[in-house]
C-alpha cells in the first residue's frame, strides 16, 4: 500500500509541475528509474565530477566512455538548452573548462548535446536518439538527468 501511495504521489507531483495528465505524467514516472537508482547514479555523477574537476576545470579528458560522458554531462550543464553559439563563442566557453576545445566540441557534438550547422553551435532540446548499446555504454544519470535539463527542470 505504501509504495503505491508513494507512487500516485510522485505522478500527482509530476502532474503539478508539468500540467499533464495522469496518464501521460504516470507513464514518464514509470520511465524513470526507481528513486534509490536515482540516487545511486546521482552519487556516481558527482564522484567522478569530484575526481576529473577541480575548481571547475576539467584535469584531463577520460578516455573510458562513461566517464567522459558523465564529464560532457558536467561541461552540458553549464549552458541553456537551445542556446546558439558561433564557433568563436563555443571555444571561449569551453576554454573556461580544458584547453583542448575541439576535442570537447567535438565529443558534445558526437554525442547529441550539441548540433552544429552552418558555424553555429546549438544546444539540443531533445534527448539524442540512443541504441540499446550505447545505453548499455552511457552512465545512468544520462537518462535521469537529461531530459529534465533539456526540459528546464534543472537549475544550476
Amino acid at each position: 500500500m505504501t509504495k503505491a501511495s508513494d507512487f500516485k504521489g510522485r505522478v500527482r507531483a509530476r502532474m503539478r509541475v508539468t500540467g499533464e495528465p495522469y496518464t501521460t505524467a504516470r507513464a514518464a514516472v514509470l520511465a524513470e528509474p526507481p528513486p534509490d537508482r536515482q540516487r545511486l547514479a546521482q552519487r556516481e555523477q558527482e564522484r567522478i565530477v569530484a575526481r576529473w574537476f577541480d575548481n571547475g576545470r576539467l584535469r584531463s579528458i577520460p578516455a573510458r566512455r562513461k566517464v567522459r560522458v558523465a564529464v560532457l554531462l558536467e561541461i552540458l550543464s553549464r549552458f541553456t538548452p537551445g542556446e546558439i553559439l558561433t564557433e568563436p563563442e563555443l571555444g571561449v566557453r569551453l576554454s573556461q573548462v580544458h584547453p583542448d576545445v575541439a576535442h570537447l566540441r567535438r565529443e558534445l557534438v558526437g554525442y547529441g548535446y550539441f548540433s552544429r550547422r552552418d558555424g553555429q553551435y546549438r544546444v539540443s532540446t531533445e534527448p539524442p536518439a540512443r541504441t540499446p548499446a550505447q545505453r548499455r555504454e552511457l552512465p545512468a544519470w544520462e537518462r535521469i538527468w537529461l531530459p529534465r535539463f533539456l526540459a528546464q527542470e534543472v537549475t544550476r
